[in-house]
């Protein structure tokens, strides 16, 4: 694999309250997931992100979560499937109207935090997800972790789908990652960040914190945007993706997505 997209989670600053570095992260990424409102994110933080993302070139992607602001859409909330439709339709077509009178539209779409663990592993879940991304749009590239429900639903819908990997996040050797409730459970080292990175786009393969490789084909790795060094993760990833020869390019510009 000589190409990959590098998407990070951005667009997470509420009214007053201030969370990540955008400005900073930009340079650096080829796909931003940008928070739509329910987690994280208000109608300012979203027209400011979708703006400099075009200024940057950087393909715009809905990361709709649950809503639960105190959590930052990290806390399982039993919802059915009808509300998680509603709730990507919701969020996401409230992105669209941004990137539409920006002058661009969505790209791909990624669930955020519990509701993206949720459709890995629920299919009823999954498939409300992918209905709505396929509704609001069908050209939408659908991200998920391979393997997973989201993505087998995404394909059942028609949807392109890239499967994802993690540069800051440890991985179990099931090839599912460590809960971040555990201490270990993000890589915060650029350079650690950055050879894992190499590795699993040259090799397919990233180690687990359980001593075995878990083998991995992904089309786009993502970096989070809310962890206070995020910018160095990203640039160290980025230019060590450069020199290792890869071309970070967003799925959408490339075509070739799952």
């Amino acid at each position: 694999m000589d190409r990959i997209d590098l998407n990070c989670d951005l667009g997470e600053s509420f009214g007053a309250y201030r969370m990540g570095a955008d400005h900073e992260l930009l340079p650096w990424i080829s796909s931003a997931n940008i928070a739509c409102g329910f987690h994280a994110g208000d109608p300012a933080v979203m027209r400011r992100t979708v703006r400099g993302a075009v200024e940057r070139g950087v393909a715009i992607g809905a990361h709709p979560g649950l809503l639960d602001p105190a959590g930052f859409g990290r806390r399982k909330l039993e919802i059915s499937p009808d509300e998680a439709y509603e709730l990507v339709i919701y969020q996401a077509g409230a992105l669209l109207g941004f990137a539409l009178a920006a002058g661009t539209r969505l790209a791909h779409l990624k669930p955020h935090g519990a509701l993206y663990h949720m459709a890995v592993r629920d299919v009823a879940i999954a498939e409300a997800v992918a209905t709505a991304a396929h509704d609001l749009d069908p050209a939408l590239v659908l991200f998920g972790l391979p393997g997973s429900e989201l993505l087998a639903a995404g394909e059942r819908a028609g949807l392109a789908t890239a499967a994802e990997a993690f540069a800051d996040r440890n991985y179990l050797a099931s090839g599912a990652l460590v809960a971040r409730s555990r201490d270990d459970a993000l890589v915060l080292d650029p350079a650690r960040a950055a050879a894992r990175a190499v590795r699993v786009v040259r090799e397919g393969r990233i180690a687990s914190v359980d001593g075995e490789d878990v083998a991995l084909q992904p089309q786009t790795i993502c970096i989070h945007g809310d962890v206070p060094n995020a910018p160095a993760i990203a640039r160290a990833v980025h230019d060590a993706l450069v020199r290792a020869g890869v071309t970070i390019t967003a799925l959408a510009v490339r075509g070739d997505a799952g």
